[in-house]
């Protein structure tokens, strides 16, 4: 290993900026973005280690305004002045490798607060680079107000319109309705599933809590306001930023505006492509508008031509039913020393036996779910269409690893009543809000289909498909069949496993810890298991 030799000096400076300055493994700290992705790339073509590299072309040169930055590092607005007057270098070296891929090596936390759930799904739609987190439904009630107002996105347009009066009194009708079925519901829950006198009633109130908000949150609109925290790298930002400002709803224009005006404080170099007067945004902009226009009106020709039909629930519409021998050959490729093709061909010929017991090699000794299976199984691909509430949308559409897009929001597929309600005289006032929704969606959407989805329940069907490869659905539907999980998304991951088990019967292996059990207080366990953690760390 080389030994880089540092002085006294330049240690006690490096002290301040990396973990330590003799080993070949290290991290850096006190170091804003703008500098840390800068210094990262000049470090690629670069024969200096990171940490000499530091001294000599950041530290130490006078174009980097390091001092000015570094300096003051608590003073946020002096030190976007100072990263101001030195944009020149960081933007030279960003962008003198021509590689996109520069912008992930510099990041920032972003909190979007106060956006529908509408504007939350947009952001999610952005998928590498980027990770969102946002407000549950289930943890949380949705009954608060402020200043008397229930908290839901009241849509710019919509509230210039001659259907604000409608918009307004659907909404607030709609969480009326939550906030009434609280009360009789959770009593109603608890009698059907009293408290075991062994369990603590911590543990049983907020898994009777998460039951009834499961069961409930049906009713909430899309305009529904909900905080979210996203980390990403800058590239992720930059692709967010452009594509959520060429939305054509205001909420999203809005979100990507604020977004780029507070990174640009953060991680400038990186955002700034985004900028909505900068060539490259002005470009991807115009592709858009041209993109959907043209296939808008495609669409419209051709889409005519197929009869009006939709079936609920989850559909297997393609796969390569010989895929089980593209992940055959592949589990074998890395421990020989023969090519793909060839071991293709020899897998085509062996025996149902013989690739289960390739199979079997693959995922017997999987102790749990999180012991992930080899990138082999990413040779095999499935396509569903899914009509789920959109409730179940929101819980699904965040996995990042597959391909996936929605259609408008409509009340054209029908919606969920959660079984807990059915037969009781809450379904009636549940029914009655949704019908009371449907119909103002239908005067809304003749003239503004686009911002009528933020008066949509979401107890209303959707329609989206799911393009995944085996592995990443393998940890999908694990997941998602956990006991802990909501009762809905349940059931869409179970029947994913089970169709493809159906369609290619040897892949059924590899969803060994999918759960097909139903859970009625289904947070229940894991409320248990959060208390008696929380307990042993007290002591």
């Amino acid at each position: 290993m080389l030994k880089e030799n540092f002085t006294e000096d330049q240690i006690k400076i490096l002290d301040r900026f990396v973990t330590n300055t003799s080993e070949n493994v290290f991290a850096l700290r006190n170091l804003p973005e703008v500098i840390k992705g800068a210094l990262f790339s000049r470090y690629s073509r670069s024969s200096l280690g990171l940490r000499e590299l530091l001294l000599k072309e950041f530290i130490f040169s006078e174009d980097t305004s390091f001092s000015s930055i570094i300096g003051d590092f608590k003073n946020t607005e002096n030190q976007i002045i100072a990263v101001q007057k030195a944009q020149s270098f960081y933007d030279r070296i960003l962008d003198g490798y021509g590689d996109d891929s520069i912008g992930e090596l510099g990041g920032a936390h972003l909190a979007i607060e106060n956006i529908s759930m509408l504007g939350a799904k947009a952001i999610e739609d952005c998928r590498i680079g980027g990770s969102p987190l946002e407000k549950s439904t289930r943890y949380i009630y949705f009954d608060q107000k402020v200043e008397g107002k229930y908290l839901f996105y009241q849509e710019p347009i919509l509230m210039t319109s001659a259907y604000r009066d409608l918009f307004l009194e659907t909404c607030t009708y709609l969480f009326e309705t939550y906030s009434a079925l609280i009360p009789p519901l959770t009593a109603h829950i608890e009698q059907g599933f009293p408290k075991d006198p062994l369990i603590s009633k911590t543990a049983y109130t907020a898994a009777l809590r998460a039951k009834v908000l499961d069961c409930l949150r049906g009713l909430l609109p899309a305009s529904t306001l909900t905080n979210m925290g996203v980390f990403g790298n800058g590239r992720f930002f930059e692709g967010l930023i452009q594509k959520i400002h060429c939305n054509n709803l205001a909420e999203m224009q809005d979100i990507g505006k604020k977004s780029h005006q507070e990174l640009s404080k953060i991680i400038p170099s990186f955002v700034r492509r985004a900028d909505p007067s900068h060539k490259h945004f002005l470009s991807y902009s115009q592709f858009l508008e041209n993109m959907n226009g043209e296939l808008k009106e495609l669409t419209k020709k051709h889409a005519s031509a197929i009869p009006d039909g939709y079936h609920q629930g989850v559909k297997l519409v393609h796969f390569d039913p010989e895929d089980f021998i593209k992940v055959a050959s592949a589990l074998l490729f890395e421990h020989s020393t023969k090519d793909l093709s060839s071991l293709h061909s020899y897998c085509k010929n062996l025996s149902e036996d013989q690739i289960n017991t390739i199979f079997e090699a693959a995922s017997s000794f999987r102790e749990n779910r999180r012991h992930k299976s080899p990138r082999a199984l990413e040779h095999a691909h499935f396509t569903f269409e899914i009509v789920a509430d959109f409730g179940i949308y929101r819980d699904l559409q965040r996995h990042r690893m597959l391909t996936q897009e929605r259609q408008l929001l409509s009340c054209d597929y029908g919606f969920y009543t959660p079984p807990e309600i059915i037969g009781t005289p809450m379904e009636d006032i549940y029914t009655k809000a949704l019908y009371k929704a449907k119909e103002a969606h239908s005067i809304i959407a003749k003239e503004l289909p686009e911002e009528a989805q933020y008066i949509i329940p979401m107890a209303y069907n959707v329609r989206w498909y799911f393009h995944v490869n085996l592995r990443a659905l393998q940890w999908l539907t694990e997941l998602r069949s956990q006991a802990a999980g909501h009762p809905g998304y349940r059931l869409v991951a179970q029947e994913m496993a089970r169709q493809v088990s159906i369609a290619i019967p040897s892949f059924e292996k590899f969803f060994k810890f999918v759960d097909f059990d139903g859970y009625e207080l289904g947070r229940l366990n894991a409320e248990i298991r959060q208390e008696q953690k929380h307990v042993q760390t007290q002591i």
